[in-house]
This record gives C-alpha cells, sequence and structure tokens, in this order.
C-alpha cells in the first residue's frame, strides 16, 4: 500500500545510529545516505522509510498520534529490534510483550527515536 513514509530528524548524525540499529534488527538495508537523508527497505526496493531533515527548512516535530509500524518477521525479531533501539539512542515506550487488545497474536514493542518520534516494531504471527 505504502510507497514510502518519511520521519523528521533534527540531526541526521544522531539519528542514523538508531535507525542503522533498528533497522539491522529487521532485516532491512540502508539503500541511500546523503548529508540530511537515510533511506531504509527490504533488500532490493520498496517500501521505503526515509528520515530526514525537513524539506521547509523548520524544526522537525514528533506528530501527536503518529506511530510509524514496522513489521518483524518474528517475535525474537520484535525483542532484537527493541534492544538495538534501546542501545543506539531510543527511549521506551512499551517494552515488547502481547497487546492482546488489538488482537490475539499482536506481539509488539514501542519505543521514541532521538528526535521523539513513535516507532512500533510488531510481528503479527503466533509463535
Amino acid at each position: 500500500m505504502f510507497s514510502h513514509v518519511t520521519i523528521g530528524t533534527n540531526d541526521i548524525a544522531k539519528a542514523k545510529p538508531f535507525y542503522d540499529a533498528l533497522m539491522a534488527a529487521l532485516d532491512l538495508v540502508q539503500h541511500a545516505a546523503y548529508p540530511e537523508a537515510i533511506g531504509y527497505g527490504r533488500p532490493g526496493g520498496r517500501p521505503q522509510l526515509w528520515v530526514l531533515r525537513p524539506a521547509d527548512k523548520k524544526p522537525a516535530s514528533a506528530g501527536n498520534g503518529i506511530t510509524v509500524g514496522l513489521e518483524a518477521a518474528d517475535r525474537t525479531s520484535v525483542d532484537a529490534a527493541y534492544k538495538a533501539g534501546l542501545a543506539a539512542g531510543g527511549t521506551d515506550e512499551g517494552a515488547p510483550g502481547l497487546r492482546k487488545h488489538y488482537h490475539p497474536n499482536y506481539y509488539g514493542a514501542y519505543l521514541r527515536d532521538p528526535d521523539g518520534n513513535k516507532i512500533c516494531v510488531v510481528c503479527h504471527k503466533a509463535p
């Protein structure tokens, strides 16, 4: 459904280690790196996640109610991505675990990136 998603940052150098670690734990790769933007995605193509300085040159800010959800292959990958994100400068917004109020197999973890953007890593599969 999506071609790409962009997440604003005020400091690419600070955001890069967080997203490099998070994406590596999810087997996603860096497709491009520019002074003010980094692109990640599945090997060989789309969809893509871009972390960038806003084009209007105004400060980036985290949107209230916005969460970028990244799908993990399994629950172990959710755990690994959460730990990698925290180790690379992210902050906890909800440790890995079942969220049965969404559905019986929703296993997710929530983080904030260094700019405060909310990231969810989720596996929808049974263990």
